[in-house]
């Protein structure tokens, strides 16, 4: 589902549940080691299936800490992104310059081959429950300027739930802006428009920057709602 949201560049895995072979390497496990088990799950699968989409670039098994921004810190020339949900999770990553491996379809995820030109120079990836934010969150996270084509696309679209999506679409700017600024973007700081397919529950979003002094203006991305999930992704 993801990677078709994605340029052939980015090798992406993603998985429903935790499989059994995923196994924390050595000092992964100090960063969990107090965790309850649902975040211990996340976290080992989530860096298990980075490390077999890292392979398919070519790269041999690493641990995948974390920051102290809480974002994990891959390999010299990798980016990368992770998200997790109740049931779901996934990884993609990409050589930083736009190096293009060609992977096979996998058990769990694929890579495909052709077609992107230029540098990755950050990806980001989200996957949430196709259902309403809770009480009160979305308007802590939406932009007054966000809500006439929301209201508009809620009229057109009642089927999809636009304010999960907003706030998925924020989640992946972030995760793609916060490799190349290294500085924080508030939900506030991103005004994103989205652009519907003309069939099925997909499209296309854009998000301007609106922190000043960015390091970048404007990103675009894809989405889709696909087996009860919000997936969105955005390339740098």
């Amino acid at each position: 589902m993801l990677a078709s949201l994605l340029p052939p560049e980015v090798a992406v895995e993603e998985v429903f549940g935790d499989p059994e072979d995923a196994v924390l390497l050595p000092g992964e496990e100090a960063v969990v080691a107090r965790a309850v088990e649902k975040r211990r799950l996340e976290y080992t699968t989530t860096r298990h299936l980075a490390r077999v989409a890292l392979g398919r670039l070519g790269l041999p098994p690493v641990a995948i800490l974390t920051g102290g921004n809480r974002e994990p810190l891959w390999p010299a020339g990798i980016v990368g992104s992770m998200t997790h949900c109740r049931g779901y999770r996934a990884a993609a990553v990409a050589r930083g310059g736009g190096g293009g491996g060609v992977g096979r379809v996998g058990d769990v995820g694929r890579v495909v081959g052709g077609g992107f030109v230029g540098p990755v120079t950050g990806i980001g990836i989200d996957a949430e429950p196709h259902g309403p934010l809770p009480q009160g969150v979305f308007d802590t996270i939406a932009r007054p300027d966000e809500m006439p084509g929301l209201a508009a696309l809620a009229a057109e679209r009642p089927q999809v739930r636009w304010d999960r999506l907003v706030f998925s679409a924020k989640e992946s700017v972030y995760k793609a802006w916060f490799p190349v600024a290294r500085r924080w973007l508030g939900f506030g700081e991103a005004s994103v428009e989205f652009v519907p397919a003309a069939e099925g529950m997909s499209g296309t979003f854009s998000a301007r920057i609106l922190q000043s002094g960015a390091p970048i203006t404007r990103m675009t991305g894809r989405w889709t709602i696909e087996s009860g999930l919000v997936l969105t992704a955005v390339t740098v």
